[in-house]
């Protein structure tokens, strides 16, 4: 018998060259197996079961910050509502805020009130609502408002005119009836 040798028949092959292999996408050499897709399988499960519960994770601790900072903003009032009872319990503060808010005066003395000084700082000369400039001496008044607030009473008392017929009086004191 003649030894048998195995067949073997060698045939040349071509190698791809280095070029080609740099060529193929990233994902042609990854390679699953079954351990793999089901890791996989179990970490996207993980996401969709965990992911409500840190959503209202999420939401409750920034609600739980907005209540430490509302109580803290009403610790600050609180503190400062105390400091302003305190003030009450001092002689020379309640004079001084019965002086500023009230208006009060020792006998003897003398207070003046500027009023409309708020508003306007300006350099012109002041002037009333109807645009007559505002005086700095005493004035007497050009219309007695008693005797023609009587005489007004009077007169739709006692006339048989309509009130679309009555004139109204002028207390403007610019003469113009309206």
């Amino acid at each position: 018998m003649p030894s048998q040798k195995p067949r073997v028949r060698r045939v040349p092959v071509a190698m791809p060259a280095a070029g080609a292999a740099a060529h193929q996408p990233w994902y042609r050499s990854l390679r699953f197996s079954g351990f793999s897709l089901l890791m996989l399988g179990i970490i996207v499960l993980f996401v969709v079961v965990l992911a409500p519960s840190l959503r209202t994770l999420i939401q409750q601790q920034e609600q739980i910050a907005q209540q430490q900072r509302e109580v803290a903003a009403q610790k600050e009032d609180v503190s400062q509502k105390r400091k302003d009872v305190a003030r009450w319990d001092d002689p020379a503060y309640i004079e001084a805020q019965a002086r500023d808010r009230l208006l009060y005066v020792y006998p003897g003395e003398e207070s003046y009130l500027v009023m409309g000084s708020e508003g306007r700082r300006s350099s012109s000369t002041p002037t009333t609502d109807s645009g007559t400039p505002v005086s700095s001496t005493v004035q007497t008044p050009k219309v007695d408002w008693v005797q023609a607030m009587l005489s007004s009473v009077l007169q739709s008392g006692l006339t048989d005119e309509s009130r679309q017929e009555l004139v109204a009086p002028d207390f403007s004191g610019t003469g113009d009836t309206k």
